[in-house]
């Protein structure tokens, strides 16, 4: 892997602006960050998320990153642990609409938002210049093989060390162990997890301590490239109305979460307003 020295010459450092902590080797954003219902959000868009992430990957040091929509800060809202989780990553990304429409309401320069598959997608093919080897993991076999041979068809030259598809219930110890053990001998730069909303944040922020590589959790963007489910239309992205057509498509699945859990963001944004929220 490349030293970290070299990533400026690469073009891959952050713009001017951005400082880093030396101790934890987590980028500090003095301009782009903002606080969206108690969570530290990262107001860049795709392209400039993939470069963030290309760097991280890089850099060889094992990190945790987020895309955070609406679902996810209102989760953040009702459980401290996962917020303080989220606060301590290398990256928050704003993925939709309404979470960037809150940093710009702040006065912040988000060039959001950047939703799971376009980051993915980006990423992967200017990693391609890099050498950067990518691992994914989630969702089913079935969808995993779809997505492997639509993405190394898009993108030739891709190099994807590793695919899997992980049971449907909790790893036991000796599972654990030897996911950890593929992962660290597969040299992925990027981990890319399809497990859903907070499942895969968490397993993102817990092997992000055991492997040297950036995790990315973005949830249904392995079903999205796959080809096994539709995203909203090009004329709804940018209305904040995307996840009416996500709705109308599963709504036994997502009628909850989408539901429930945008009324509470909803509710949280409300109440921070009127505690005068800040960009950082």
């Amino acid at each position: 892997m490349l030293p970290v020295d070299t990533l400026t010459p690469l073009s891959l450092a952050p713009a001017t602006g951005v400082a880093r902590s030396r101790a934890s080797g987590r980028p500090t954003w003095t301009y782009r960050s903002y606080t969206c219902s108690g969570v530290r959000i990262d107001g860049f868009g795709v392209e400039e998320a993939a470069d963030q992430l290309l760097e991280l990957g890089l850099r060889d040091l094992g990190a945790h990153t987020h895309l955070c929509n609406a679902y996810t800060l209102a989760l953040a809202q009702q459980d401290e642990s996962y917020r303080r989780m989220l606060n301590d990553s290398a990256l928050n990304l704003p993925d939709g609409t309404p979470v960037a429409w809150v940093g710009r309401a702040l006065g912040v320069d988000v060039t959001g938002p950047a939703r799971g598959a376009d980051v993915m997608l980006a990423t992967m093919e200017r990693g391609i210049a890099f050498g950067i080897k990518h691992y994914v993991y989630g969702a089913t076999q079935e969808t995993i093989d779809a997505l492997v041979a639509n993405l190394t068809a898009q993108f030739p030259g891709l190099e994807i060390v590793g695919a899997e598809a992980p049971p449907f219930r909790p790893l036991s110890p000796i599972e654990h162990a030897a996911v950890v053990r593929r992962l660290r001998l597969s040299g992925a730069h990027l981990v890319w997890v399809g497990l859903g909303t907070p499942k895969q944040d968490i397993f993102a922020a817990e092997f992000s301590q055991l492997v040297d590589a950036a995790f990315v959790p973005v949830g249904a963007a392995f079903d999205f490239i796959a080809g096994h489910k539709r995203q909203a239309p090009q004329w709804m992205h940018g209305t904040g109305l995307e996840w009416i057509y996500r709705l109308a498509t599963e709504p036994r699945r997502l009628f909850r979460r989408y539901l429930s859990g945008n009324l509470r963001f909803l509710a949280s944004v409300r109440r921070s307003s009127r505690g005068a929220p800040k960009a950082i």
